[in-house]
Order: C-alpha cells, then sequence, then structure tokens
C-alpha cells in the first residue's frame, strides 16, 4: 500500500511553520516556531480529508490524556490545542528532537542508560494508570528524547480508560511490543499487557531488535511475529553484558501469563531499580504521582467526536507591510487600532477648543492693527 503524504501545514495563529516532521498513520507532525514564548513546537494535526469520527475521537482523546498526564516529567508535555481556519484538529506539544526509533538498531545502547530508560517509562505507565488511564502503544518508536536529553513517553494517540470500555473500542497495536492476550484479540489493553510491552521494549533496546524478530531475512511477517509472540516463550539475548538478573527481569515482565507477570508498573520499576543497585549503577528516580494528584479532575469522555477547541475562523492574507516585523508585534498592532483610532479622536476634541481660540485671537489682533494703520493715515 502506498504510504500517504503528509497533509498541507495549517496556518495557526502565532505559529511559523518550519518543516514536516513525520506522517502516521491518521496524524501529520510539523515543526513550528512559536513567537511568543519563542520557542519550538511540534504540531500534531489530522489531514484535511478525514471525516472519520473514528479519528476525532482518538484525537480528543490523546489532548486530553496528555492535559491529565504531561506534567509527568517522563510524558512529553502538551501546550494548547484548537481547530484551525480550515478545520483541522491540532494539538501544539514539546519538541523533542530526538527519539529511540532507530538509535537501539544502530548502535548498542549502554546496560546503564537502558535500565535508567525502563524505570522511567514505567514510573510515567504508573502515573497513567492510577489516573485510570493506559496507553496501549509502548514501543521504542514512542519514546522520544527531549531538548535535555531526557525520554519521555509520547503518542497517547489510541489510549484507553481502564475502567469503561465500550463495546466497539478499537483493538490497534504494534505487533513486535504487543502482548500475547491484545495479539489474541482477548483483550484492548490493562496493566499486565503494559507491563509486557514495556518489557519487550526495554529488551530491544539492548538486543537491538523486538524480541521475537529473527536475523533472516523473510521471516517477520506481521503473521509470523503473531504466531511466535502466541505460542513462544521468553527468548534468551545473546547480549554478553547483559547479566542474568537482568534477563530474569525481563523475563517475568514478558511471561505469556499476566498474572505471573509484576502486578503493576510500580512493580516493574522496583525490579529494574533494584538490578541497578546491585550492578552498581546509579539508581534512577521512580517518579510517581501522589494520590493528590492522581486522579483527574474530570475524567477523560473516551466517546467524544465533537470538534473542540477553539477555532481559527480566517487566514490572514500577506500583507504590504515590512516583513521583518514580528508577528507577534504585527498581530499585537492589529489588535489595537480601534484603541488607537479612539485615544487619537479624544485628542482631536481635546485640541480643537484651543485650536478656535487661538485663530480668533490672530484675526483680532490683525483688525487692531489695520485699525491704527488707518487712523494714522488720515
Amino acid at each position: 500500500m502506498t504510504k500517504r503524504l503528509p497533509s498541507a501545514p495549517p496556518i495557526l495563529p502565532g505559529l511559523a511553520y518550519v518543516h514536516p516532521l513525520g506522517s502516521g498513520g491518521f496524524a501529520d507532525v510539523f515543526l513550528y516556531q512559536q513567537d511568543m514564548p519563542r520557542r519550538s513546537v511540534a504540531v500534531k494535526v489530522l489531514p484535511s480529508d478525514v471525516s472519520d469520527p473514528e479519528l476525532r475521537r482518538m484525537f480528543n482523546a490523546e489532548a486530553d490524556v496528555l492535559a491529565h498526564l504531561s506534567a509527568h516529567p517522563s510524558i512529553v508535555t502538551v501546550y494548547q490545542a484548537g481547530i484551525s481556519a480550515d478545520g483541522r484538529p491540532y494539538i501544539v506539544m514539546e519538541y523533542c528532537p530526538g527519539s529511540l526509533a532507530q538509535r537501539y538498531r544502530l548502535e548498542r545502547l549502554p546496560l546503564d542508560e537502558v535500565l535508567g530508560i525502563g524505570i522511567r517509562m514505567a514510573s510515567a505507565l504508573e502515573s497513567a494508570h492510577r489516573a485510570g488511564l493506559i496507553h496501549r502503544d509502548v514501543k521504542p518508536s514512542n519514546i522520544l528524547i527531549t531538548s535535555f536529553g531526557v525520554p519521555v513517553l509520547a503518542d497517547f494517540g489510541i489510549s484507553s480508560s481502564l475502567t469503561h470500555h465500550s463495546g466497539d473500542e478499537v483493538l490497534a497495536m504494534s505487533v513486535p511490543w504487543s502482548a500475547p492476550e491484545v495479539i489474541a484479540e482477548a483483550t484492548a489493553g490493562t496493566v499486565a499487557s503494559e507491563v509486557w510491552a514495556l518489557g519487550a521494549t526495554v529488551y530491544s533496546l539492548l538486543a537491538g531488535h523486538s524480541p521475537f524478530e529473527r536475523m533472516e531475512k523473510g521471516q517477520n511477517s506481521r503473521d509470523q511475529l503473531r504466531r511466535r509472540i502466541l505460542h513462544a516463550s521468553y527468548p534468551r539475548m545473546t547480549r554478553p553484558d547483559v547479566p542474568d538478573e537482568v534477563q530474569a527481569v525481563l523475563a517475568r515482565a514478558m511471561s505469556r501469563d499476566p498474572d505471573a507477570r509484576f502486578p503493576s508498573a510500580l512493580a516493574f520499576a522496583t525490579a529494574l531499580r533494584e538490578t541497578q543497585s546491585r550492578l552498581g549503577f546509579a539508581p534512577t528516580s521512580i517518579e510517581v504521582a501522589v494520590a493528590e494528584w492522581a486522579p483527574a479532575p474530570a475524567g477523560v469522555d473516551f466517546t467524544d467526536v465533537a470538534a473542540r477547541g477553539v477555532t481559527r475562523t480566517r487566514v490572514d492574507q500577506p500583507s504590504s507591510r515590512r516583513t521583518d516585523i514580528p508577528q507577534s508585534l504585527t498581530t499585537l498592532a492589529r489588535d489595537e487600532d480601534e484603541v488607537t483610532s479612539t485615544v487619537a479622536r479624544r485628542r482631536t476634541r481635546r485640541v480643537w477648543p484651543w485650536a478656535v481660540t487661538a485663530s480668533a485671537l490672530v484675526v483680532a489682533g490683525g483688525a487692531v492693527v489695520w485699525a491704527i494703520l488707518s487712523g494714522g493715515a488720515v
């Protein structure tokens, strides 16, 4: 199937388009420069030809989920959301210049770095679970790297509720990192399946490939991977600097039986952190939301298909004014045009009586001078 080309970037208030960042199954991501405060941002936009209410529902859910969770230091930050002038919903997010999408395939990541990433991602998932939310697509490409080199979990586009499930819920998955019960379509996602996916992700970062991927060409089709995940046991990796205790932690996280896995993402994080300490690595902090913060003030509505957010009702036409003036200043000048005109009118009313008086004095003085000169002539 031909890959979908990115749609045209929308014109957005206060944002200047730079270049495309990527195109996924149902959305495009562009790099923009924000005017105020000045910073680079990533803007996720639905294509202009999307009319599927299910995609709009997923888009709304992602914006709301990120709004609840992006205060977490290991979850990408969302700044705002709205609707462009051409009717496309968009989300403005933190721009992360790096990703683990391909890095683990191109280089051998240090063991201590990977353990730290696993703990941070487990902390993020635990916080999401405590808020009643589930990610459902944990994999290396959804771990981004911020400009400060910190890994953050991104792409909550197919996230769901842990407590409320609809009968027509979408079964979405990235097969190489999906748990057996998700592959079998027995569930759309649970805490146990999230633990499995994170275990498979940590495995991938260490091994340089997904757990059930084979090195032989032509052996890794979607169906072949599905069958191996459904029936195979933990595939022990051959990397020599990965000790048995790390393999044991990953084997438990990726147990075929959901009940045999770690009972929570927090338990998985704790096991990884204890392994760090035993190996002599500096332990990574486990950052989990406290009880006062975790409950969402209002639950995320995963059925909402409405077009929500502030709508940009018009697209500004090119101006003949100087183009080197920052957009923020020209926008401010436009907004202040009416105020400036009012002030000018008030000043005119204040000055006019003085102008009349001055004119009268000039005329009167001229008359007196003429009378004196005329009298002198007689």
